[in-house]
């Protein structure tokens, strides 16, 4: 079995700059290139490699980490494999919880119970404990490990902030290469260095493609303006281009 890229774009997902961009940090590459085309081929290995990377996404990992994590001896695939099914299963009980809960509320039950999430963060946090040993998880546990819940508030907030300067200089017109973006983008790998871990040009482009790729990030950062995501990522790979 081969998929072109656009198939298996379609296929898994993700979008064809996505595949791109995972061939370029070596996180996925195609199984094969056809050297007269230039067309990319990929296969069921492909298939199983990508549904590794989703699940690590899916717990928050960045693609560095991911990439350190498959590639490493002591990487189990088998298991990893039986975590997502169970991380899929709680989920997947989740929503089942909460849609009997909307059928409680109607009849003016109190169903608070239902968004109890407990057991859902205690498996991710058992997944990352055991895969996410990476230097710079081990940093951010151990600088994020010391914030109080206020001084994580405010992080969070200024980090917000700047995602909103982003927003705010794309509206005025300027390009994502721009001295105003590029500072932006300054900014924010300074923000993550200073306060959560050593934000390297790669991991800082690993982050740009996050915030498209994944639509949770995505979502948040484009309640500033459509299309903020997108332009921060384009403003991030014209930094990390130039360093």
């Amino acid at each position: 079995m081969k998929m072109q890229i656009k198939e298996f774009a379609e296929f898994t997902g993700v979008s064809v700059r996505t595949l791109h961009y995972y061939d370029e940090i070596g996180l996925l590459a195609p199984a094969c290139v056809d050297g007269a085309t230039g067309y990319r081929y990929y296969d069921e290995a492909s298939l199983l490699r990508m549904q590794e990377i989703l699940f690590y996404r899916e717990l928050d990992f960045s693609l560095k980490s991911i990439g350190e994590m498959l590639s490493s001896p002591d990487y189990d695939k088998n298991k990893a494999l039986n975590e997502q099914k169970h991380l899929l299963t709680l989920k997947k009980e989740r929503l089942e919880r909460l849609i009997s809960a909307i059928d409680g509320a109607v009849r003016g039950e109190m169903v608070m119970s239902a968004f109890d999430n407990s057991e859902f963060e205690a498996y991710r946090a058992e997944v990352k404990e055991r895969w996410g040993k990476t230097d710079a998880y081990r940093e951010y546990t151990e600088k994020a490990g010391k914030y109080s819940g206020q001084k994580q508030n405010a992080l969070a907030e200024e980090l917000d902030h700047i995602m909103g300067e982003f927003a705010v200089c794309m509206k005025n017109g300027a390009a994502s290469d721009s001295a105003e973006a590029q500072d932006l983008v300054k900014l924010l790998q300074g923000h993550i260095t200073q306060h959560y871990y050593h934000c390297t040009s790669e991991i800082l482009a690993g982050l740009g493609q996050m915030y498209v790729a994944d639509e949770r990030f995505r979502n948040n950062i484009d309640k500033h303006a459509d299309g903020t995501a997108a332009f921060i990522c384009e403003a991030i790979e014209a930094y990390c281009g130039k360093a």
